[in-house]
């Protein structure tokens, strides 16, 4: 599963890209609170880059950029909350979300968090590291990731996996310096942003199949919820 949890076909849901283009809508109007241009806001320049590499209508990447940015009129409150826990089985989880209304995102966690545990602040983000992570794919056959990471000055890099995406780790002032960076080394950057690396995952192998499942089911309800930005899951593979 890795840092970041990404649910099995999930891009199969009928809603998945709805959901996608509301995610980076909120992402983009909390960015533009910096500046609405994005050559000197670097935060709203890599989410409108990955916003772009999914296709995001233009009309709704522009509507979220001036609504960010106070130019609409509309007020735009959104805070971001971290909900730390358990799912099944004592597999550490950091929530990432971003709510107009803690008032109601906070129940809604306990609710989802009764297969699990929820945990206070510090119980779980004490066995991660906060990390700039890029995901990016190789531009031409000779691209060598353990030279990219050295050369563009990332700290560490996840092989490609299943997707053909290589995870390059960076400290968190470096993401967009190495986001900029890797192009040059061959390397096409998919998304870049801040998240959570677990110090000490859960090896899957330790689980049953029917243990799996159980963590599956449960990650996939909290990613459902409209709050919840990124879930980061302790959990090898």
């Amino acid at each position: 599963m890795g840092a970041q949890w990404k649910a099995k076909h999930k891009d199969l849901a009928a809603n998945a890209k709805g959901r996608l283009f509301g995610k980076l809508a909120k992402e983009i109007m909390v960015a533009a609170r910096s500046g609405a241009d994005p050559a000197s806001n670097a935060r709203l320049r890599l989410v409108v880059e990955q916003a772009r590499k999914v296709s995001m209508p233009k009309d709704t990447l522009d509507r979220a950029i001036k609504k960010g940015a106070g130019l609409t009129g509309e007020a735009v409150h959104f805070e971001h909350v971290i909900y730390e826990g358990f799912a099944p089985h004592q597999v550490p989880v950091m929530v990432e979300c971003l709510t107009d209304n803690v008032n109601r995102t906070a129940p809604e966690m306990r609710v989802l968090f009764r297969k699990g545990q929820l945990g206070t602040s510090g119980s779980v983000s004490w066995d991660f590291d906060h990390v700039g992570m890029i995901e990016a794919e190789p531009s031409n056959p000779g691209a060598d990731a353990e030279v990219a990471a050295i050369e563009a000055g990332a700290q560490d890099f996840e092989p490609a996996g299943e997707s053909g995406a290589t995870m390059f780790l960076t400290d968190p002032t470096d993401l967009d310096l190495v986001s900029r960076a890797l192009p040059a080394q061959g390397f096409t950057v998919l998304s870049a942003k801040l998240g959570y690396k677990p110090k000490n995952p859960v090896d899957p192998a330790s689980l049953s199949a029917e243990h799996l499942e159980e963590v599956e089911v449960f990650l996939a309800a909290i990613d459902a919820n409209d709050d919840v930005q990124n879930v980061f899951v302790g959990l090898a593979g």
